[in-house]
């Protein structure tokens, strides 16, 4: 008798992991997935807030699964999705306006199905000198020598667009290098200034600054100007407070592109619409994992957006009260 209640709870205790068990990949069956390219590991902004924002949104989404996966950023980003090997990702702005326009990095490949949910945060260019020095504009910099960025990289594309719209551009002494050997040529007096394009505070600037203090050369109004009527819409403009970086007194004016998160214009308006609406909902868990995400805001949404917007995203922000820019609908 014993035997036959312990033969019939086994069955019934099997039939149960069972049902459970379908019953578990029928609600993940019924999710929407969605895989999110962030950036290239650990140490990448990208990496850290795109990952939080899958954690989040299957936390928080009763409808959405997401993935978030290891990339190489804004480029290989918005290829995956031209590809369909993401759904979403975060790029600059800068890269997302080549992309659609298919021109630089996509020349004669246009990537056509890429729509935004919003800029995130700014990535400023940040125009490093010795606080001790006096450099103290871009018209200082001429006969000095000036790290303009790794070779071939977009840091060095943006500080000759910026030079040369100064008229300093072929009177310095330019230096290709990466951050981290320009860091170190800056502490050690080998250069005189060093161009970053990176978020603020920018910790490698702040291990500059622990060794000797350093100050930020503004880029002016007439600069921003000039960049926009040569045709670079994507650059916005950012104030970086005083007291960023030890040895900085002042707050100073740069630009900056703004990383940008993109979607595949193939997906669903809801499912959008979910992941713009988890996104502000968490902003304090995104920025557990980086403090930059304290910076994303839904009033500054629309700056610098240099794609179209999804329909979804702009069914939230519409229901929300914002006011769309015509531009952004098409």
């Amino acid at each position: 008798m014993c035997k036959k209640v312990a033969s019939v709870l086994l069955i019934l205790s099997f039939t149960l992991a069972v049902l459970f068990s379908f019953g578990s990949v029928t609600v993940a069956a019924n999710k929407f997935e969605v895989t999110i390219y962030t950036g290239s590991g650990p140490g990448s902004v990208y990496f850290a807030i795109g990952s939080m924002l899958a954690k989040v949104i299957n936390q928080k989404s009763q409808t959405l699964a997401a993935k978030g996966v290891t990339s190489g950023a804004s480029v290989a980003n918005v290829k995956a999705i031209a590809k369909g090997e993401a759904q979403v990702a975060i790029a600059q702005n800068d890269v997302t306006y080549y992309a659609i326009k298919g021109i630089a990095q996509f020349e004669g490949n246009p990537v056509k199905n890429i729509r935004a949910i919003a800029t995130l945060y700014p990535e400023p260019l940040q125009l490093v000198v010795r606080a001790d020095s006096n450099l103290k504009s871009l018209n200082d910099l001429v006969g000095k020598r000036v790290v303009v960025g790794a070779a071939g990289s977009g840091c060095a594309q943006t500080a000759e667009r910026v030079l040369k719209a100064a008229g300093v551009w072929d009177k310095i002494n330019k230096i290709y290098q990466t951050f981290e050997e320009a860091a170190q040529s800056l502490v050690l007096g080998q250069v005189d200034a060093e161009f970053t394009i990176i978020g603020y505070p920018a910790p490698a600037i702040e291990m500059i600054a622990v060794n000797v203090p350093v100050n930020l050369i503004s880029i002016p109004d007439d600069i921003v100007k000039k960049l926009h009527d040569q045709g670079y819409p994507f650059y916005v403009r950012v104030t970086i407070p005083k007291g960023t970086y030890k040895g900085m007194e002042n707050d100073v004016q740069t630009i900056a592109v703004k990383a940008t998160l993109v979607v595949d214009e193939k997906l669903p308006n809801d499912v959008v619409y979910e992941i713009t609406r988890v996104l502000y909902t968490s902003i304090d868990d995104l920025a557990t994992a980086h403090q930059l995400a304290k910076q994303i805001k839904m009033s500054d949404a629309f700056e610098g957006v240099t794609i179209p917007l999804h329909p979804g995203a702009i069914k939230f922000f519409e229901e929300k009260g914002l006011k769309i820019p015509e531009e952004l609908k098409r």
